[in-house]
């Protein structure tokens, strides 16, 4: 999977916080390599320093899944929530949020892969507090369309299926796009609110 977008594709700026570069290069290692295989070890060696003063910064490999998890989420979470702040009509501010959502994972790649793929890997606690966080996320979502069905403005015949067909269709945008696409992040991310208007019936008699 390119990195291509992603915050873990880039190097972490010089001067940056410590526990931020080893993030960052988890991140990327996490998403390339798989949680599994990835060591410490392997992760102090692309920073150029000794293993053992990692925990210096990090308790152990699944803190630092936790907060790659949690950091995305909340995220996600922040841009719907600006998307939406701005207009009454839940046509537009569920048009926003979606486009949100679909940016987010067109530019962030790797944390898509590892917010699917790795969140299995999470210790008992911590996939607690990662599930009730998506939860929390795709309850906005379906909350939004339930508005949007109650104001007449959209017609679906399922508002919980609507809401996890619109957030798995931003999600999967990470396993294919790539910024020299002739249509270019703006144009995806148009063509995308356009279909999610047609998904829940937006101007349908």
């Amino acid at each position: 999977m390119s990195g291509r977008g992603s915050v873990g594709a880039k190097a972490a700026p010089r001067g940056a916080d410590r526990t931020d570069e080893i993030r960052a290069v988890a991140l990327r290692l996490f998403a390339t390599n798989g949680y599994q295989a990835t060591t410490m070890a392997h992760i102090a060696d692309e920073l150029g320093i000794r293993a053992p003063s990692i925990y210096n910064h990090v308790g152990s490999k699944n803190q630092l899944l936790r907060e790659i998890i949690v950091r995305t989420l909340d995220s996600l979470t922040e841009g719907f929530d600006e998307a939406i702040r701005s207009s009454q009509s839940p046509t537009i501010r569920l048009r926003r949020a979606f486009e949100a959502h679909v940016r987010f994972h067109a530019r962030h790649k790797y944390e898509a892969f590892i917010g699917t793929r790795e969140t299995r890997s999470l210790d008992p606690e911590a996939l607690a507090e990662v599930l009730e966080r998506s939860s929390s996320y795709e309850r906005r979502f379906r909350e939004l369309i339930r508005e949007g069905v109650d104001a007449g403005e959209f017609n679906v015949a399922s508002v919980h299926l609507a809401s996890c067909a619109l957030i798995d269709m931003g999600i999967g945008v990470a396993a294919w796009y790539e910024e020299d696409r002739s249509t270019g992040e703006d144009g995806l991310v148009f063509h995308y609110g356009e279909w999610a208007m047609r998904l829940l019936g937006v101007g349908a008699a």
